[in-house]
């Protein structure tokens, strides 16, 4: 995993673009005072955190809400550095062999309503999550399989019993989507509240959300980090076409866009603002994939969904989508890079991976052939109304399916509707899906492929994959795990309920005024900006 920045000069007599280094550091001390503008290109579908997966919530709603422990602000590209935001000293390590963690409670912690923060609403948090009621969505509950159960035994004292020993516990405890609630509303309000109102302990108040506008935050003077956040306020612009976000930067009417762009837009910014761009790269734990409504013909059938996977020519389009889209990097189910990551040769062995295209699709006709599917045979596909990657993506994908003689037709909806068809309506043959995490964790991070998993919308039913999920969260060396994910890897490609296409690539332009910021192997991390200034 490597994330870089570049501070760029444009040279005035040739506009050749050069890099001054591998990293860029202020010495500067940071300053008081500014809003803080950017833009969010996707709209927001809820408030809720426990419920949602989008950037498009996460960018204006983190600076809300505080975690029980997040990333090092400082260092967010390493996996395991992780420190403590409403728990006091150090993350713990685990006692009674790995299966008992206790935090203290930071004491003086009030939410934004002024109501004193205790252990029973970290409780109350994690207990929505992880054992949600019926009826009530969470999107990571399979992140806390391990976890027994979640005790409170005192007002600054929480404590996670787990069933067995877990190397993902902490990373996903750190995960940015674990909004801690108060139990007040929870109680008074019920399960709904969330989506639709706001009231955190993070660095900023919320002051307005203008659907279609923006949503704008004031700092929080109770803040529980002494001396932050440094920036008065923020700004987040919703605009969903990159152009407006491109133009927006450029006339600087916003500073940065959090998510990421792709390098043509990085390369015109560059020439036209010179040293008043700073550019942050970095490798991104996101995968976009098309997933299959199981529960609608022909896609019941293993063949048809083995048969869409076949076509794809991931080789091709890492080479050339690479330079117009935000991805890069041909990978199976867990983070390229990564120990627990599959080889070239392993990859290979898995149904859609070969470099033989025209062999892959050979075996593509056939199985559709052997499932009765005609030539010509008509689907609705679903895609998300975001410029990059999932319409330029979602338009390669329909012209991968028609090779192998099938007839996608493409419905491309705003979020707040592609989400609900995803989620609630089911109304789709196939849909542009993703495998978007924060924290790389690949163990709790594959738990997409679980049927039973809150963020799977297959409508799937695979017990052999469930039992190679458990194998594999309990395996304690690296070799058991590797063997494990390799199994159980095998048997969600073989299975077909989601057809990878490409790993992300992160680029983020910013204006070289913003300080503080540092990019993260992920959209969702590091998103606090109580570690945000102005130099201006």
């Amino acid at each position: 995993m490597t994330s870089k920045t570049f501070k760029y000069v444009v040279a005035a007599t040739t506009g050749v673009v050069f890099a001054l280094g591998a990293t860029f550091t202020t010495l500067a001390s940071p300053k008081s005072g500014g809003i803080l503008n950017f833009v969010v290109g996707s709209k927001i579908p809820s408030y809720d955190g426990h419920q949602e997966t989008t950037f498009g919530m996460i960018h204006p709603i983190r600076p809300f809400y505080s975690l029980l422990i997040r990333v090092n602000p400082d260092n967010p590209a390493d996996p395991a550095d992780f420190k403590c935001d409403l728990c006091e000293g150090d993350v713990p390590a685990g006692a009674n062999g790995g299966t008992k963690y206790t935090f203290k409670i930071r004491k003086g912690v009030k939410f934004h309503d002024g109501t004193p923060l205790t252990s029973a609403d970290i409780k109350a948090t994690f207990d929505k999550i992880i054992f949600p009621p019926e009826g009530v969505p969470s999107s990571r509950k399979a992140f806390f399989k391990m976890v027994g159960s979640v005790e409170a035994p005192d007002a600054h004292t929480i404590v996670f019993n787990l069933d067995f020993p877990s190397g993902s516990f902490i990373p996903a405890v750190a995960t940015p989507f674990n909004f801690v609630y108060s139990k007040k509303d929870l109680d008074t309000h019920g399960y709904e509240w969330h989506k639709k109102n706001i009231n955190g302990t993070g660095p900023f108040k919320f002051v307005e959300h203008i659907p279609g506008q923006h949503v704008a935050g004031e700092k929080y003077a109770g803040y529980h980090f002494e001396g932050r956040p440094y920036l008065d306020g923020f700004k987040a612009i919703s605009a969903p076409k990159m152009a407006v976000r491109l133009n927006a930067i450029r006339a600087d009417q916003a500073s940065i866009e959090f998510r990421g762009f792709p390098p043509k837009a990085r390369d015109d910014l560059v020439n036209a603002l010179g040293d008043k761009i700073t550019v942050q790269e970095s490798d991104w734990n996101c995968v976009l994939m098309a997933t299959a409504n199981s529960k609608n013909k022909p896609f019941d059938d293993v063949r048809v969904r083995q048969a869409l996977t076949l076509a794809v020519d991931r080789y091709s389009a890492s080479k050339y989508l690479s330079n117009i889209a935000i991805v890069k990097t041909v990978g199976g189910i867990v983070f390229p890079g990564h120990p627990l990551a599959a080889s070239q040769a392993e990859m290979e062995q898995l149904i859609g991976y070969s470099k033989d295209i025209e062999a892959s699709r050979a075996k593509a006709r056939q199985l559709l052939k052997d499932a009765g599917v005609p030539e010509g045979f008509k689907f609705i596909f679903n895609n998300r109304g975001v410029d990059q990657p999932y319409k330029v993506v979602g338009t390669w994908l329909v012209d991968q399916w028609r090779k192998v003689g099938l007839d996608p037709q493409q419905t491309v909806k705003p979020s707040p509707q592609f989400y609900a068809t995803l989620r609630k309506k089911y109304d789709f043959d196939v849909s542009i899906d993703f495998n978007c995490q924060s924290v790389i964790n690949p163990i709790a991070d594959v738990s997409k492929f679980l049927c039973s998993a809150g963020n799977n919308y297959s409508q799937c039913d695979n017990q052999e994959i469930e039992d190679l999920y458990d194998r594999l969260m309990k395996a304690a060396t690296l070799d058991e795990q590797k063997a494990a994910m390799r199994a159980y890897e095998k048997a969600a490609v073989d299975f077909a309920g989601s057809s990878i296409t490409l790993w992300w690539y992160k680029i983020n332009p910013h204006r070289s005024y913003v300080k503080g910021w540092n990019i993260a192997p992920s959209h969702y991390l590091n998103q606090h900006l109580d570690n945000v200034w102005l130099d201006q």
